[in-house]
């Protein structure tokens, strides 16, 4: 039987928050289940949280609560003056977990890094393909295959990255979640004993965190790591409660039945704010909400026919009805938070009649679509359903009729990577790394066709420019460069920007240590509740 069948009944969640007599446990509502335990073949932030901020670490960390690069598994590093080589000084004595399925018998060492990466690279790799429909898309999106030529060990605490041309955010891009680094002792075992499907449900990793046990849609249990290099952390315990209705988060929340909750409903927030049990800290998103055409299915390769359904969506309804004074109406693909944000680009105006004409001049009648709505609540889009409803009645304006189509979370990413997919997708994301790169090559650029890139959008123009600001080193030479694309972006309009999102993040009054992160995940290092 799999490992992750073995786990508590949902029916043992209270006992899994209470924890032994003397155990401090900490109970997060979750939103979704994970997709998985495998931070490389996901790019979802539920998963994120339930493994890579958990249970794994990185080479290079962000400052908690920023975008700023600190020391993680790598002590310190230094950067050839032509920017090909990274090498990376590792930090000696790091434990990785011991578990109730898995003993490690030596260090972390060059080794582990070489295997977290390689395996993502090399088709040949048996962990490359070591699981159905495994697929690497962060990785492939922001062309690491071609990126890093080599991964040199120097000796057990010492890696030389030689890459194949400058990458301007590229340690940024390394203390991203699908950079976590894994235990290839712990591969090596489920390799022996024929048990591989293991490394994505049962994770082991140098993290603060231990995984314990995973019940399917309901809880996850994880204790803190003794043996963690920075330190036990303050909290024994740590639950997941996965609790997809953000109206029974909140009331979760207000009962005691969870201490930290995300994404709250808009109509909640007030109600949260006036209860003295709670606090709710908030922050402007880095995140934007997108509707995304498939521009290789006619009539959505034309851009004359985007730029007509994006004039017939109304977009600051959907601010009012949906978001509810906790958004503004999006333009471009980055949020104004972000450097290199051109704010100068005029915005697709509201205008149904001319979208009527605009569609009738490209020779579209009586056009059919589906209308994609994601299942669950995410910081850059609390209510897909309710959009997709507002967006329906906008086309139907227009003399479009819209299907809406929803299906399984986990489903609904893979299958709206697709390049035959056949629909419009409401989808959205919160950067990685505070660096455009993370918005307009991960998610716009040609290399991301067939996974993050959702509109399936490859144009050259604007290719040639983001490959540009990519090998520049200098932050105000890449700025111009992203402002361009956004002009392209928006002539092209692969996209209709929907929305840009504050986040609310309701918890417990005896909850301290917690701090909100720009790059939308959720850490629970250095958090402490009074007992």
């Amino acid at each position: 039987m799999k490992l992750y069948k073995k786990m508590l009944a949902a029916t043992a969640l209270a006992v899994l928050m209470a924890g032994s007599a003397s155990a401090k446990t900490l109970v997060y509502c979750s939103p979704a289940s994970p997709e998985g335990f495998d931070p490389a073949a996901y790019t979802g932030g539920d998963t994120f949280d339930a493994s890579s901020r958990t249970a794994y670490n990185r080479l290079v960390e962000f400052k908690h609560g920023e975008t700023t690069i600190e020391p993680g598994l790598a002590e310190t590093w230094e950067v050839s003056e032509d920017g090909l080589e990274y090498t990376f000084h590792l930090r000696k004595g790091v434990k990785f977990q011991t578990t109730d399925f898995f003993t490690p018998t030596r260090e972390f060492n060059a080794d582990d890094v070489i295997f977290s990466f390689e395996r993502q690279s090399k088709k040949d790799d048996p962990w490359h393909a070591y699981t159905s429909g495994v697929s690497y898309e962060y990785f492939d999106s922001m062309e690491f295959p071609t990126l890093i030529k080599e991964i040199k060990r120097v000796d057990d605490h010492t890696v030389t990255f030689v890459l194949s041309r400058p990458e301007a955010p590229f340690l940024a891009d390394l203390a991203m979640d699908f950079a976590s680094i894994l235990s290839k002792e712990y591969a090596d075992k489920l390799q022996a004993d024929g048990k591989m499907d293991n490394l994505n449900q049962a994770p082991v990793g140098t993290g603060p965190f231990t995984f314990v046990a995973y019940q399917k849609d309901a809880v996850i249990r994880y204790k803190a790591n003794p043996d963690y290099w920075n330190g036990k952390q303050p909290i024994d315990d740590l639950v997941f409660a996965i609790t997809t209705d953000p109206a029974v988060r909140a009331q979760k929340l207000k009962a005691g039945e969870c201490h930290i909750m995300s994404y709250p409903a808009p109509a909640d927030i007030e109600g949260l704010k006036a209860d003295s049990n709670l606090k709710v800290d908030e922050q402007a998103g880095l995140n934007v909400a997108y509707f995304a055409y498939n521009t290789l299915k006619a009539p959505y390769d034309k851009p004359e026919v985007r730029k007509a359904l994006n004039m017939a969506i109304n977009k600051q309804a959907i601010i009012d009805a949906v978001f509810q004074g906790s958004g503004q109406v999006a333009k471009n693909p980055i949020p104004p938070t972000m450097w290199g944000y051109n704010d100068a680009i005029k915005d697709d105006p509201y205008d149904p009649e001319a979208a009527k004409k605009m569609l009738e001049e490209a020779g579209v009648k009586d056009l059919k679509m589906k209308l994609w709505a994601m299942p669950v609540s995410r910081p850059y889009m609390p209510n897909a359903r309710r959009t997709a409803e507002l967006m329906q009645s906008d086309f139907a304006k227009v003399g479009v009729q819209a299907e809406i189509v929803s299906m399984e979370w986990g489903e609904y990413l893979k299958k709206s990577s697709d390049k035959d997919r056949d629909g419009s997708v409401i989808l959205g994301w919160t950067g990685d790394n505070g660096d455009p790169d993370n918005f307009l090559g991960v998610l716009l650029g040609c290399a991301g066709v067939g996974n993050n890139n959702r509109a399936q959008w490859c144009y050259q123009p604007f290719e040639d420019l983001i490959q540009k600001a990519k090998v520049a080193s200098n932050q105000e030479e890449r700025a111009k460069l992203y402002e361009e694309a956004q002009v392209i972006f928006k002539e092209q309009a692969p996209w209709a920007t929907l929305a840009h999102s504050t986040v609310f993040m309701p918890m417990s009054s005896k909850v301290s240590g917690y701090k909100m992160d720009p790059v939308g995940i959720h850490r629970f290092d250095g958090v402490d509740i009074a007992e």
